[in-house]
């Protein structure tokens, strides 16, 4: 993940530093300067910081020649019989 995923993701959640470090377990400080491109934070706290993103809703997109972004995930649609299942509305 970049520093630009890192503050896209934030975005896409409307989500402060604050929230993330806290969701993540990373000291503030460490994403602060993580964001800001002073540091790039070592293999566990990163992984930390992706997973809590990911379980939020974040999807990492990879470089294969398009350039990496991120998106939300797709919320999960309820299976179509469980749909045809439900009583439909009296009118």
């Amino acid at each position: 993940m970049t520093a630009r995923q890192c503050r896209g993701a934030r975005g896409l959640l409307g989500i402060s530093q604050r929230d993330l470090a806290a969701a993540s377990g990373v000291h503030l400080q460490t994403l602060l300067d993580f964001e800001k491109g002073h540091r790039i934070p070592r293999g566990p706290t990163m992984q930390a910081i992706v997973r809590a993103l990911e379980d939020a809703g974040i999807v990492f997109i990879p470089a294969n020649g398009g350039g990496q972004g991120v998106r939300l995930r797709e919320p999960e649609r309820e299976p179509e019989d469980k749909q045809a299942a439900s009583p439909a509305s009296a009118d």
